[in-house]
């Protein structure tokens, strides 16, 4: 759980993906669409992957990937990124935060 709090924070935007996933790529190509540079960490290529998957289980991330954290904090996976922005709250957010600045 310590080492998904301290790569959620390492940027303003970042996802936890998997190089697999149709909803991952669905969603790190809305951010960067948006012109946000995310911090992207595919849990099927990096080491202890598997752990972090299960840490973001456990924070209630259901399925797993995409999760996507911003500002540090979680705001969820496709379904609530999605409802973020189709409800025009994603870009606001994205601003405070410093993601976006345009």
């Amino acid at each position: 759980m310590e080492r998904v709090t301290k790569l959620a924070s390492e940027k303003p935007v970042v996802i936890f993906s998997k190089s697999s996933c149709c909803m991952s790529h669905t969603i790190k190509t809305l951010f960067y669409d948006f012109g946000v540079n995310p911090a992207i960490h595919e849990l099927d290529e990096i080491s202890r992957g598997r752990e972090i998957e299960q840490a973001l289980l456990r924070l209630g991330c259901n399925p797993s990937v995409p999760a996507v954290f911003i500002g540090g904090e979680l705001v969820g996976g496709a379904n609530e990124i999605m409802s973020l922005h189709l409800s025009r709250s994603l870009i606001p957010m994205l601003r405070r935060v410093g993601g976006l600045w345009v």
